[in-house]
């Protein structure tokens, strides 16, 4: 069971689109949004783009949460990217979910370019969600000692 702190601050690695979510949290930022700071921002051409392993890679490297967001469908730059980005993300929380990862700590959202304010909100419910179930302790690696 997941330790739970109320001192407990959660590391989010967010996988973003060009096109439309990286736009959205830029506009956020410019326009001087508040939204918790515990996201750290890694963009991608289009969400169709995220492997499964980068996920993995994220929660083994000490991530709490991971965020995938793309455009919305039908408005993908790359014609069908996000449908991909879906079925795989739908495909890979069934198996994190099978190996014990909370469903909380993965998350998928379409944020458009326009939606800064919808940007804040979409943190914040990852931000709440990873919290509740606390930091994440399962895929750490670990040190060798030969």
């Amino acid at each position: 069971m997941a330790e739970k702190n109320s001192d407990f601050e959660p590391n989010i690695v967010a996988f973003l689109c060009n096109w439309c979510s990286y736009a959205g949290a830029d506009l956020a930022g410019t326009s001087r949004i508040q939204y918790p700071s515990n996201v750290r921002v890694i963009r991608v051409m289009c969400s169709g783009r995220v492997n499964p392993l980068f996920v993995m890679n994220a929660l083994q490297q000490g991530a709490d949460g991971v965020l995938i967001s793309g455009c919305h469908p039908g408005d993908c730059h790359y014609m069908q990217g996000n449908y991909y980005a879906r079925r795989r993300f739908m495909l890979m929380r069934n198996f994190l979910e099978y190996l014990g990862v909370e469903p909380e700590r993965v998350r998928m959202s379409w944020v458009s370019a326009s939606e800064g304010a919808k940007w804040k909100e979409v943190i914040e419910e990852v931000v709440s969600g990873v919290k509740s179930v606390g930091p994440m302790n399962k895929f750490q690696r670990r040190q060798l000692n030969w």
